[in-house]
């Protein structure tokens, strides 16, 4: 719910999940500079301690939630003489949800963990504005629908569904025929698999065009990003795995594209800056001025499009066939993915062995067609060893 100030503005109470993060801060950013809009009603983070304080002296939020226990303390410390309360663990952050203040959660956490609160904050009637691309990769069809069932919108923050999503304001009676989900190709956009069986760890998080955590720039380098992103739209949109596509487009001007069934193509241009889609969400549907720069088309002379290389970079194919399959298949890819980064990024396997072990966790994990929540927990649970195995086994 928002709060009616006596300027008219309405005054919107937003929980941030994962607010030391990189979508989070710069979420901070905008209720910074949009103090009378937005209210940092809820932080949370997973072990920054030291950000998450320094955060919730700044935005005096009613709540901080740190998910690692033994940093409890040290955040309780640290804002003892202040009206923030503090928590721990995700039980605790489920039921904060449910207080009826908030008025949109940012579910910004990275990776698997963002499931459980996403749900409870549905549950809780809640709008949702979605960063954690896992959480519809993971269990899209179980969260849909019970968003569906409660009322709740999700709002997409990833710049490429906000695209879509943008594109789609006012055409909702009419079909789409296509929708194309624009990646830059990140680091090694050109390169084939002996140029990508060299790369170091310090090469892979270059990216070209956007400042990113390392997990996320990792996965935008071997394309799992897009292929995650692509089951997410098949959730957020409705659609079917053939009116899905992936095009790369090296400016990261033209964030994404819809085709309708008269052939006309919509797209939603910006400079790459992820404050427009984390505000856009925030504001909906409203938009809100700003100072952010602004595109100048004399700066971008040439925007050009490329075919995806999905020989090269197997995680696209991977992601589709998973998104084909269905069941518990891209709980799998995901699973998998979110170790054999880890792995990458401590060094402990080259680029190339990251889809390797993907492909064989989801050779090994039983397929489930119809999984429930406890399906969708185990399924993540067992891959992660799995993976962890092959990650030790260099002969599988």
């Amino acid at each position: 719910m928002g709060i009616n100030l006596d300027n008219g503005v309405e005054l919107r109470n937003i929980a941030i999940l994962g607010s030391t993060g990189s979508i989070g801060t710069q979420a901070l950013e905008v209720i910074r500079q949009n103090p009378e809009r937005f209210k940092a009603f809820i932080l949370t983070a997973n072990g920054n301690a030291s950000l998450l304080i320094k955060q919730a002296l700044e935005f005096n939020p009613k709540y901080v939630v740190i998910a690692q226990e033994s940093k409890l303390e040290e955040v309780r410390s640290a804002l003892k003489n202040s009206n923030t309360e503090v928590f721990f663990g995700t039980d605790e952050l489920c039921s904060i949800l449910e207080r009826p203040e908030i008025a949109l959660v940012l579910t910004a956490m990275v990776g698997f963990a963002g499931l459980i609160p996403t749900l409870a904050a549905i549950k809780a009637g809640k709008n949702i504005a979605l960063a954690n691309k896992e959480t519809l990769v993971v269990a899209g069809e179980l969260v849909t629908s019970l968003a569906k069932h409660h009322g709740v919108k999700i709002l997409p923050v990833d710049s490429e569904h906000s695209a879509i999503f943008q594109c789609l304001a006012g055409e909702e009676h009419n079909p789409i025929e296509k929708i194309y989900l624009t990646a830059s190709g990140g680091p090694f956009r050109g390169k084939d698999r002996k140029f990508l069986a060299t790369i170091s760890r310090k090469d892979a998080l270059k990216h070209p065009n956007w400042v990113m955590g390392e997990k996320i720039t990792i996965v935008s380098a071997s394309l799992m990003n897009k292929g995650l992103e692509v089951i997410e739209a098949k959730w957020l949109f409705d659609l079917n795995p053939s009116q899905i596509d992936v095009i790369v487009h090296p400016q990261s001007i033209v964030h994404s594209l819809v085709q309708f069934t008269d052939g006309s193509i919509k797209a939603q241009l910006g400079l790459p800056d992820m404050k427009l889609p984390i505000q856009y969400a925030m504001a909906y549907p409203k938009r809100m001025a700003n100072d952010f720069p602004r595109f100048n088309f004399m700066d971008f002379p040439n925007l050009s499009f490329e075919e995806a290389d999905k020989k090269t970079f197997r995680n696209l194919d991977i992601a589709f066939f998973a998104l084909n399959t269905g069941g518990n298949m891209p709980c799998v890819i995901n699973a998998a993915n979110e170790i054999v980064v880890a792995e990458f990024l401590k060094e402990q396997i080259t680029f190339l062995r990251m889809s390797e072990i993907i492909e064989k966790c989801m050779s090994e994990i039983e397929f489930i067609s119809k999984p429930s929540l406890e399906d969708y927990i185990e399924t993540d649970r067992i891959t992660r060893i799995l993976a962890n195995q092959f990650v030790t086994n260099s002969k599988f």
